[in-house]
C-alpha cells in the first residue's frame, strides 16, 4: 500500500526516545520530511544519525508553550509547508492521589494538554488556509478507563481524547482530520521499572491477553497510516493499541 507520504511535512514532539522516535523514524521512512522535537540534545543526535536528512531536530521544552507554537515556522522554513503533527511528549509522574500537589499538576497539564493544544493552535491557522491537514495525539489508555497511582496522568490524557473528539468536529469542513492513538503497555523508558523487575513484568503481562508489552517500532505504522491519505475518511476516532488489555473485564 502506498501511503504517499513522500514530500509531506511532519512535526513531531518527544521524538528523541521511546514513541515519539519510533514515530519520528516510521514517517522518515515513509518519504516524509519531520522535524523532531525534544529537550535532549544528544537523543535527537541519535535520531538524526539513524534517520538521515529527512530529519531536522530541534530542541524544545514543550512546557515553553512561546516556542512550541513557533514550531509549525520553524517546519515550514525547513521544508516549505506542513503537513502533519504529532503531539507525542508526555509526562507520567506516579504516586497517591493524596501525594501530588497542585504544582506536579500544573506540570503534568503542562506537558500533555497544553503543549498539544498549542501545537495544534498553531499548526491549524496553516492548516486551515491550505484545506489539509492531519492531527495526532498520542494519548493512553488510562484516559479512557484511568489508573491508580495515575491520576493527573489519566485525567490529563482523558482530556487530550475529548479535545482530539472536538477539535476533529470543529475543523472537519476545513478537510483537516484529528485522531487519538492510545497505547497500553510499550517497552519504552516509561516502562523501566517493570521490565527490570521479573515479578513485576509477569504481574503486568498477566493483564495483557496478547501476553506481552508492544514494541515502540508498532506505533510508527499506524500514526502513518493516521498521516496518509488513507485515513481522510477517518476523524475524531481513537485507536487503542493495548493487546487487548481494556477489552475485557
Amino acid at each position: 500500500m502506498d501511503l504517499n507520504l513522500t514530500g509531506k511535512v511532519a512535526i513531531v514532539t518527544g521524538a528523541g526516545r521511546g514513541l515519539g522516535f519510533a514515530a519520528a523514524l516510521a514517517l522518515a521512512e515513509e518519504g516524509a520530511n519531520v522535524l523532531g522535537v525534544a529537550r535532549s540534545d544528544s537523543e535527537l543526535n541519535e535520531l538524526r544519525k539513524v534517520a538521515g536528512d529527512r530529519i531536522h531536530v530541534e530542541r524544545c521544552d514543550v512546557t515553553d508553550l512561546d516556542h512550541v507554537s513557533r514550531l509549525p515556522e520553524a517546519a515550514v522554513s525547513a521544508f516549505g509547508r506542513l503537513d502533519i503533527i504529532v503531539n507525542n511528549a508526555g509526562i507520567a509522574p506516579a504516586g497517591s492521589f493524596l501525594s501530588q500537589d497542585a504544582d506536579l499538576w500544573e506540570r503534568v497539564f503542562a506537558v500533555n494538554v497544553f503543549a498539544p493544544v498549542a501545537l495544534a493552535r498553531s499548526a491549524g491557522a496553516i492548516f486551515q488556509e491550505q484545506k489539509s491537514g492531519k492531527v495526532i495525539n498520542i494519548a493512553s489508555t488510562s484516559g479512557i478507563l484511568g489508573k491508580a497511582g495515575l491520576v493527573a496522568y489519566s485525567a490529563s490524557k482523558g482530556a487530550v481524547l475529548q479535545m482530539t473528539k472536538a477539535l476533529a468536529a470543529e475543523w472537519a469542513p476545513f478537510n483537516i482530520q484529528v485522531n487519538a492513538i492510545a497505547p497500553g503497555a510499550f517497552e519504552t523508558r516509561a516502562q523501566e521499572a517493570v521490565l527490570e523487575s521479573e515479578d513485576l513484568l509477569k504481574r503486568r503481562l498477566r493483564k495483557i491477553p496478547l501476553g506481552r508489552m508492544g514494541d515502540a517500532n508498532e506505533i510508527g505504522p499506524l500514526v502513518c497510516l493516521l498521516a496518509s491519505h488513507w485515513s481522510d475518511f477517518i476523524t475524531g476516532s481513537v485507536i487503542v493499541a493495548d493487546g487487548g488489555e481494556s477489552a475485557k473485564l
